[in-house]
């Protein structure tokens, strides 16, 4: 075994879980029953779905003849509680079971009850070919790209983590990766010449993460947390510090208004009068104008009690034409006195952006600037950099990840606009079910590129979407010109969630979302189709608190022209909502 497998395979003991030997005649099976494996003759391990009452093949790994190493299973249960995600507290449980391959190499499996995690020595070869329907994404190193529904793949053809399967039963798959550590390189998956088969590669030299498939209905794909489960417990001695909230930003309307100071005194100001936390002061502050500084920034943020957050670049990604600061960070003496420099003036965090790769080059730098940051009492949000695999576990201090084609596209190009509305419905069930998702929503104007979704639509994506640390996109005059209802509620929302469930859904038509922080729900849809949508809404699973009593509905009149806002009694069974509308229930 590599050191990653042995290190993990003995660290139950060392993070709480409670260990039980469990009798498996059939194969390895999920504590709850309905996740198995079995070892399939020669081939190598099928897993089988028993969610629809009949146990439905959803995926082989071809690894070859797969010996059990002993006849029993391990049962272990996982609980912890997170600072940010769709849930606060998170349980979970499953069975392990190691595997002696033909090739000698070992294979470790884990059989959760809401999917599986396996680490092997062996190249990770899978069959996901009775999946019905494909939604993938064409592999780039910033994982900005759509999900297109049964793309034509071709041998060579390389995607990007997570990638959904659906299955004619009803079972849904998502598979991604967890728990990398420094010494990981992270995987994609690469098309055979087979149509639904694929090789799992990490990029380049490196320890292997976990691949991780979440399998289910859509609700449990949606609700579930393996990838964090699955993932190292949190390294941080001290937590306390790490505040998710909601911040204004500049880029969406500005493009390179960080280096104009009366510029960023707006977005604080903004903050000021809706009731913000945080200010994010983006890429070229180094080059202020008019004989100002970023301190100067600063300290007009924090005066006004609103806490800054600054950009850097990375400097290993786009570096030649790209914008400042570079070159800050890379060394780990810079990055200590940089560090320490932002803590002394005031900075709470910092968006560090343009990595290169899912190298262990990037993997490791990336550790390094979390542990260094966390020292100083920094949160730290990456761009241009890979998707989440559990590090908002193991390190808090992550507050989101961007890894998404989001709304900053309306400012460089014209394609996100007729597509962002089908777009913004497949996300809640591809990348924002595996880590927080840093997609900055919420305009209500234009930028460079016009958007076509209405007034509900953007505001239901700030519920929606799931980010630690929530972006808000648009110009100060628009948001302070919005209603009273519209402007408190965006002072007020939460980014950080006690419980999150799927209410309805179909990926890319239209996602409806409920989710709870205390005793307040906010129940949160989109239309990602160009025509009117009746939405039945299944809201049998809220407690009886949630369907009664006085709401706040939020949503589009007919023609999408204005807001209709109003208080309501109960839940609605249906709402009818306009082409690319929404709506939000507080």
């Amino acid at each position: 075994m590599k050191r990653s497998m042995v290190i993990e395979a003995g660290r139950a003991a060392a993070i709480g879980l409670v260990a039980c030997v469990a009798l498996c005649a059939e194969g390895q099976v999920s504590p709850n029953g309905k996740i198995e494996v079995t070892a399939d003759g020669d081939s190598g391990l099928s897993v089988i779905c028993h969610n629809s009452g009949k146990g439905v093949k959803v995926m082989e790994i071809e690894c070859g003849k797969a010996t059990p190493d002993s006849k029993s299973t391990k049962k272990y249960k996982v609980s912890y509680n997170m600072l940010t995600g769709k849930r606060s507290h998170c349980t979970n449980q499953y069975r392990e079971q190691a595997y002696t391959l033909s090739s000698g190499q070992k294979l470790l499996m884990r059989a959760y009850d809401d999917g599986i995690a396996w680490h092997s020595d062996a190249p990770d070869r899978v069959d996901l070919s009775e999946a019905s329907h494909r939604y993938l994404m064409r592999w780039n190193e910033a994982y900005e790209g759509f999900f297109p529904e049964d793309e034509k793949e071709t041998e060579g053809d390389r995607w990007g983590y997570p990638a959904l399967f659906r299955y004619t039963d009803g079972t849904w798959l998502l598979l991604s990766e967890s728990n990398l550590d420094a010494d990981c390189a992270a995987a994609s998956m690469h098309s055979t010449a087979r149509t639904g088969e694929y090789d799992l590669i990490p990029d380049g030299p490196g320890e292997k993460g976990w691949q991780t498939a979440i399998i289910g209905t859509l609700d449990d794909v949606v609700a579930s947390t393996l990838v964090t489960d699955n993932s190292a417990p949190c390294r941080l001695d001290d937590t306390s510090w790490i505040e998710p909230g909601t911040a204004s930003w500049v880029y969406w309307a500005y493009n390179h208004g960080s280096n104009d100071y009366e510029i960023i005194r707006k977005y604080v100001d903004m903050a000021v009068e809706l009731g913000l936390p945080y200010v994010l002061i983006d890429a070229e502050w180094d080059e202020m104008k008019d004989g100002k500084s970023v301190e100067d920034a600063v300290s007009y943020a924090v005066q006004r009690g609103i806490k800054p957050i600054i950009w850097y670049n990375s400097s290993v990604g786009w570096i030649n034409g790209a914008p400042g600061p570079k070159f800050r960070l890379n060394k780990p003496e810079d990055r200590e006195r940089e560090f320490a420099w932002c803590e002394k003036i005031g900075v709470k965090g910092v968006k560090i952006d343009f990595f290169s790769g899912d190298t262990n080059l990037n993997i490791r730098y990336m550790t390094e600037l979390l542990e260094c940051a966390a020292k100083h009492h920094l949160l730290v949000n990456f761009h241009g950099a890979t998707v989440p695999r559990g590090w908002q576990r193991t390190y808090p201090n992550l507050i989101s990840t961007e890894g998404v084609y989001g709304a900053e596209w309306y400012n460089n190009v014209p394609t996100f606009t007729d597509r962002a509305a089908s777009h913004n419905a497949m996300l809640p069930f591809t990348r924002n079910v595996i880590g927080s998702m840093d997609y900055t929503p919420c305009a209500f104007s234009d930028s460079q590129h016009p958007h076509i979704t209405t007034r509900g639509h953007e505001l239901a994506l700030t519920i929606l979407y799931e980010s630690g640390i929530q972006h808000l996109a648009d110009r100060p005059e628009s948001f302070l010109s919005q209603p009273d209802e519209v402007r408190q509620f965006l002072g007020s929302f939460p980014t950080a969630w006690d419980d999150t469930m799927l209410l309805n859904g179909e990926p890319g038509r239209y996602a409806v979302l409920a989710r709870r922080k205390g005793e307040k729900w906010y129940i949160a849809g989109i239309n990602g189709t160009d025509e009117p949508m009746e939405l039945h809404l299944s809201t049998g699973k809220l407690p009886k608190k949630a369907r009664t009593g006085k709401k706040k509905f939020f949503t589009d009149n007919e023609d999408s022209s204005d807001w209709v806002i109003r208080e309501i009694k109960g839940m609605p069974s249906t709402i009818t909502l306009a082409p690319r509308g929404g709506f939000v229930i507080k």
